[in-house]
């Protein structure tokens, strides 16, 4: 443990939960002043100042044998493409390294309070997509580790996210330690403003694009204002109508998904010759059937319009290859009347042998509702499903939601300092409002406090943290010129 921490902020607290939320629910309990209160007093335990220092444990986990655990449960011939996609950049090994992440946070100062944590808050994970109201909104966008956990973790993993992308991109020591400080200086400024809010003013706050960009037009250079509205003109454009043209080609009259091994494998080619002895649609009808009881009534009768038409494994991501992941294209009234949904596994969350298990037991579950907890408009064809049996004859949770809907990710390597700079600060703020709908916000911006206390110890903390990550890195690619680790590149 880092040296001068006191003893008392070396440990995780987890607080009792309430038994319907995993949470705990402070708003029922004590009045604002009383949580100001707490929050002020969690000072005296886990001072401010002690987030700042990160030193390795002598028994610290080696991050290369988490990483081989988690293989285990993967598609075996997947797990070498994941390796392979670590291996490119410091960062995309931090993309893929959220478990030896989970476990150094573990042993790091927090103060107790619990959120719904998104549990791999990393600035890849933020982006656009539209809302139910045809809105386009910035928020959280990954939710395959959310879990009720300190909130501490989050602020940390995006931080730090942004000092190791901040490095990859050549940025100078200055353009660096401002980035991290403009985000945790963010999130602390939102969390107060919305600790003054009453609780459906908080619920209701979303981060609208289009007031963003009004906002900070003028903070954006010219070439800045023109990359920005063409990326937000070309999220409009990304639906299943363009997945249908990407991705399919016309069969006997019907759209088939066409094969790209191993990035996008059709059912019918993985089951090879059992795809005749086997009725498949009527087991995907069954699963289908399973997954709408999952959704609100209304939605499920707008499923219900659509049906099978062809399905496939996809490799999605960096730290997700090697998890079951489907792509199911449904059809509606016709051929031009497209739906694609993402079937994707759901594991354990990284968190839960840190920060405990789920509530659910079933991991599809505890996504979908993480998301819809933490997401200020969420995906209307969320859902879950189990496969008591998959085609490699084990039991599988899953998730499903929409594979297109105006999503899109900014290309942080093409960003300049002040660009990420000031993406750092939209994440802060998305990352404070997720919080907010499910911890007490009014006693974590008590413990923040008026000043720059807490994100200057934010931004030491990426700094070493960092560091910490290219030596990860390194121990990571020895492991694959060894042999110990089997990666294959350019998937």
């Amino acid at each position: 443990m880092p040296a001068g921490v006191p003893e008392a902020a070396r440990r995780t607290v987890v607080l009792p939960r309430s038994t319907t939320t995993g949470l705990e629910s402070p708003r029922q309990h004590q009045s604002p002043a009383e949580r100001r209160v707490r929050g002020k007093a969690a000072r005296a335990e886990v001072p401010r100042e002690s987030h700042a220092k990160w030193e390795p444990s002598p028994d610290r986990p080696d991050p290369v044998a988490l990483l081989e655990s988690q293989g285990a449960s993967r598609v075996p011939d997947l797990v070498p493409v994941r390796y392979g996609r670590m291996m490119e950049t410091p960062f995309t090994y931090y993309r893929g390294a959220a478990l030896p992440m989970a476990s150094d946070l573990a042993s790091t100062p927090a103060t107790g309070m619990i959120v719904q944590a998104c549990g791999d808050a990393h600035l890849s994970n933020f982006g656009l997509f539209g809302s139910p109201e045809r809105r386009l909104v910035f928020d959280v966008n990954d939710f395959d580790e959310t879990l009720p956990a300190p909130w501490e973790w989050d602020v940390k993993r995006l931080a730090a996210s942004l000092e190791v992308a901040a490095r990859e991109n050549g940025f100078s020591d200055k353009d660096r330690r401002k980035i991290v400080l403009s985000s945790a200086a963010r999130y602390r400024q939102v969390m107060r403003q919305l600790s003054g809010e009453g609780n459906l003013d908080v619920w209701y706050t979303q981060v609208d694009i289009d007031e963003f960009r009004a906002r900070f037009d003028n903070l954006l250079r010219d070439r800045q204002r023109k990359e920005l509205d063409k990326g937000l003109a070309k999220a409009r454009t990304r639906d299943s109508m363009q997945e249908l043209n990407k991705l399919t080609k016309i069969e006997d009259g019907k759209p088939r998904i066409v094969p790209d091994p191993p990035v996008i494998v059709p059912i019918r080619d993985l089951l090879g010759e059992l795809a005749g002895a086997v009725d498949f649609e009527k087991e995907l009808r069954a699963l289908l059937g399973q997954y709408r009881r999952t959704l609100q009534p209304d939605r499920r009768v707008l499923v219900e319009q659509f049906e099978f038409a062809d399905m496939a494994r996809k490799v999605v991501g960096v730290g997700s290859v090697g998890t079951q992941c489907w792509i199911v294209l449904m059809l509606g009234r016709d051929e031009s009347d497209p739906l694609f949904l993402q079937v994707k596994e759901a594991e354990e969350s990284v968190l839960a042998r840190f920060a405990g298990p789920s509530k659910y037991s079933h991991q599809g579950e505890r996504v979908v509702n993480g998301q819809r907890l933490m997401q200020a408009s969420s995906d209307i064809f969320l859902g879950w499903q189990r496969v008591a049996a998959g085609i490699d004859g084990k039991a599988r949770d899953f998730y499903v939601r929409q594979l297109r809907d105006w999503k899109f990710s900014v290309d942080i390597a093409a960003m300049v300092p002040r660009g990420l700079r000031l993406y750092g600060e939209l994440c802060g703020l998305t990352l404070a409002r997720a919080h907010a709908r499910s911890g007490d916000e009014i006693a974590i911006a008590a413990y923040l406090g008026g000043s720059d206390v807490f994100e200057n110890a934010i931004a030491d903390f990426s700094a070493a943290y960092a560091d910490q990550n290219e030596r990860d890195f390194q121990a990571f690619n020895a492991a694959i010129a060894s042999g110990r680790l089997v990666a294959e590149r350019g998937v």
